[in-house]
């Protein structure tokens, strides 16, 4: 079958091409520049705890080394430290659940990272200075062509836009991008010096020297190496070299009560806005990351986000390249990506005109400074509205009400917590270092197991008859065990899918339910052999249900860069 077709090569395209060849799919990835990126302090991104897990385990274990975990989190407002969150060991805030520090780094370290995995990938395929301009789609595939100096036709079985805010996939596919302008301009500066908070990040509100504006915040980076960002106020306010390095000696000059030395690294102007395209799917055409949303906005992270969008559409292509089309699967898509993101920009949105929108009544009321510092903190440290991991609880892979299970801790639909779980060759590692292998995963909550000879809980007990309930599962599933999980009895049944959401969860071996839930997930059975050979069999697909797509000529008609239709 032909490889999936990525559009864009940065943080997002990877991760995508990575994700597929984590899943046995080949991919070729279709790099509008020379791949190289120029190297710019100020320019950052923030990773979660379950994107930064991922990019870990597609080849980038490194990135600690290039990046820094925050060791905590102050919130201060005028000359008052409203609240200290530690972030890495050490007393946790009271009114919050333990939180793992975010990753902070470069953005051009982490596509370094990430093309350097790709390189060594065999299943992926780095294409340079190849900017697509035609688009051809067909029952069986999509054909891209791309222009001068790489003048080339190539042939896919789906092909993802991760090509950025101009996306040139998303205006070949006809669909709209509404949304808001400078939704908030920041005047930025990475820079090296020694700042009183080792290796913290503070968000100061209304601070209390002369440039510091509404808002000013400051994020290590490993090094000694600082980013700060300066909230501007709206109008466009335009900032000079001068007016900057003013902010920067104001600005070390009132966190340390003198300008301290520093190292001027890099600076910039930042204007972020909201956007959501309309479709994020237009037959085997597909949208992810800035090609599909724009956010950012109260610490959003719009690079987080486009690491999910791969995540979730890989496992979901994968399984549509091996066992062939399965559309409510790949409908599901844009149902829970751009729902969650629509649901964040909402949050965002909604809270701009409370923090944004000066005074007024509000400010009178008893403890609505420190909320609004919360609303604040929570976009940047991955939690609340703003910022915690989305769950898919109204997904259209869910299963039917009286198979949805509430037995443990997580509500179905959202993401798993992380713990140790043992497979039945003796393995022992996280759960998250056994998604993205493109099958769900079946994980028994079994005390006792991490002490007993395997040989002995393997046959004892619910396993055999869970064993067998798993092997009848439509597709291929894996067994864990684990000795515990949050809210879990013993014997309860967890049915994980291949992006670590829940998909259900049981008091006991059910084996009915369990199918029908894993069914469910997956958009519908999949055929197996028996099935391919009853039915009725289509030009190319093969016993098993992979297709392999059949060699046609050219489709009638082409869709062109500049939105004109024509006969080839």
């Amino acid at each position: 079958m032909d490889p999936v077709i990525v559009v864009g090569a940065g943080p997002v395209g990877l991760t995508l091409s990575l994700a597929l060849a984590a899943q046995g799919v080949p991919s070729v990835v279709l790099d509008e520049g020379s791949g190289a990126e120029e190297a710019r302090p100020a320019r950052t991104v923030v990773l979660r705890e379950d994107t930064a897990d991922l990019v870990g385990r597609l080849g980038c274990r490194e990135l600690d080394r290039v990046g820094l975990r925050w060791a905590g989190w102050r919130s201060m407002r005028r000359k008052q430290l409203v609240r200290n969150v530690p972030l890495s060991g050490g007393p946790r805030d009271e009114e919050a659940p333990p939180l793992r520090a975010p990753l902070h780094l470069p953005q051009h370290e982490l596509s370094a990272a990430l093309r350097a995995a790709a390189d060594k990938e065999p299943l992926v395929r780095l294409v340079p200075m190849s900017r697509i301009d035609t688009l051809e789609q067909d029952r069986d595939g999509i054909t891209a062509h791309t222009r001068e100096p790489g003048s080339t036709w190539w042939r896919g079985s789906y092909l993802v836009g991760c090509d950025g805010a101009r996306s040139t996939v998303r205006k070949l596919l006809d669909i709209r991008f509404p949304g808001r302008t400078a939704v908030e301009r920041h005047a930025v500066a990475a820079l090296r010096a020694d700042l009183p908070w080792a290796d913290e990040a503070v968000l100061h509100r209304q601070p209390p020297w002369r440039s510091g504006g509404a808002e000013v915040s400051a994020r290590p980076l490993p090094g000694g190496v600082w980013r700060l960002d300066w909230l501007l106020p709206p109008g466009g306010e335009l900032v000079t070299p001068e007016a900057l390095i003013s902010r920067v000696r104001d600005t070390l000059a009132g966190w340390c009560g003198d300008t301290p030395p520093y190292e001027l690294l890099d600076t910039g102007v930042h204007t972020l806005h909201h956007r959501l395209a309309r479709r994020w799917r237009r037959q085997r055409a597909f949208l992810a990351g800035d090609a599909a949303h724009l956010l950012g906005a109260l610490g959003t992270q719009g690079l987080d986000e486009g690491v999910r969008d791969a995540e979730n559409l890989a496992w979901k292509l994968a399984h549509a390249w091996h066992h062939g089309p399965a559309e409510p699967l790949l409908d599901s898509y844009q149902a829970e990506r751009r729902a969650a993101v629509a649901a964040r920009l909402r949050a965002a949105d909604q809270s701009l005109p409370i923090l944004r929108g000066g005074g007024g009544l509000r400010t009178l009321v008893p403890g609505a400074a420190r909320g609004h510092d919360t609303l604040v903190a929570d976009g940047h440290l991955g939690r609340g509205a703003l910022g915690a991991p989305p769950s898919y609880s109204h997904s259209p892979l869910s299963p039917p009400h009286s198979e949805a299970h509430t037995v443990v801790g997580t509500p179905p639909g959202a993401p798993v917590t992380d713990v140790t779980v043992t497979a039945p060759d003796g393995t022992t590692t996280r759960l998250r270092e056994r998604l993205g292998q493109g099958h769900p995963l079946v994980i028994l909550v079994a005390p006792g197991t991490g002490v007993w000879d395997r040989r002995h809980w393997q046959t004892a007990g619910v396993m055999p008859r869970l064993t067998d309930a798993v092997a009848a599962l439509p597709g291929t599933a894996e067994l864990l065990v684990t000795e515990s999980y949050p809210g879990a009895s013993a014997h309860t049944v967890l049915l994980v899918r291949p992006d670590g959401h829940l998909v259900a969860a049981f008091g006991g071996v059910r084996p009915r339910e369990l199918f029908t839930a894993a069914q469910a997930a997956l958009g519908g059975a999949p055929r197996d052999e028996r099935e391919a050979e009853s039915d009725s069999v289509e030009p190319g697909e093969m016993n098993g249900g992979e297709r392999e797509a059949p060699r046609v000529q050219r489709p009638r008609t082409r869709i062109h860069a500049d939105g004109t239709a024509g006969r080839p």
